[in-house]
């Protein structure tokens, strides 16, 4: 189940919500150094992060899922947000180069054709990064942050979630070894939370990063296609004539 639009913003307008972003983004930026001319998205809660962009993609736009709720965004410039159903983009096939998924598939219902409504708006060559909650960290069993909230990944899980869904794994990344506490302590030595993390493991981190590229050959037949899409918008039984009815 999603959380609420407003609870999540109000997460990362909070001081553990700036460190969350902040170091999150590093590793974001990690994976994706540069996509100057590239078409980006986010599904699920992405628009924290996709305003470093804005200034180098050819054009960026967010898709929130209608049970979370969505909020203007950019709040000052002309919407680029469009609230939709996870598993049924407004998008053409094979219209965005870039797919940045944050709190989406740890909250969806449908998280099968979720991924498979990601492959079909990817162009061939293009990368989804999933940034998901890790089971074994400390910021997964934290309800007071959005991490803490729907079902948690390892990096074996996500990866074979990606597999199945025809992306191949090509680069993981890890962030949140800090603390999820409001101490300031804590908040202040994040960096170095940071580095001596990355560097031993320890302890685990809050969140996992995967990049994948689309598996062109993977790719289902039309007819199939069009079987998966009856499928999910055919009328469950209590829609059904009933006997004897008029």
């Amino acid at each position: 189940m999603y959380q609420d639009v407003a609870d999540l913003n109000a997460f990362y307008r909070g001081r553990l919500g700036h460190v969350a972003r902040r170091l999150m983004l590093a590793r974001i930026r990690a994976l994706w150094p540069d996509i100057a001319g590239q078409r980006l998205a986010g599904l699920g809660y992405a628009t924290p992060f996709l305003r470093v962009f804005q200034d180098e993609a050819e054009r960026v736009v967010a898709f929130a899922p209608a049970p979370q709720g969505a909020i203007r965004w950019p709040p000052e410039e002309p919407c680029r947000i469009c609230l939709t159903d996870d598993f049924a983009l407004p998008l053409p096939d094979e219209s965005v180069d870039r797919l940045l998924m944050v709190h989406a598939l740890e909250h969806s219902e449908a998280r099968s054709a979720m991924m498979r409504e990601a492959w079909r708006v990817l162009a061939a060559g293009g990368r989804l990064l999933t940034a998901v909650a890790n089971r074994r960290g400390l910021w997964s069993r934290a309800d007071h942050t959005p991490f803490g909230h729907g079902h948690p990944f390892n990096e074996g899980q996500i990866g074979r979630l990606l597999r199945e869904s025809m992306f191949t794994p090509l680069k993981t990344e890890s962030a949140l070894y800090v603390p999820p506490t409001q101490k300031g302590l804590s908040l202040w030595s994040a960096p170095a939370w940071e580095r001596i993390g990355r560097r031993w493991g320890l302890p685990p981190p809050g969140v996992v990063l995967v990049e994948a590229s689309k598996q062109i050959y993977g790719a289902l037949p039309a007819a199939s296609r069009r079987g998966l899409r009856q499928r999910l918008l055919a009328p469950g039984p209590a829609a059904a004539e009933r006997p004897g009815g008029t």
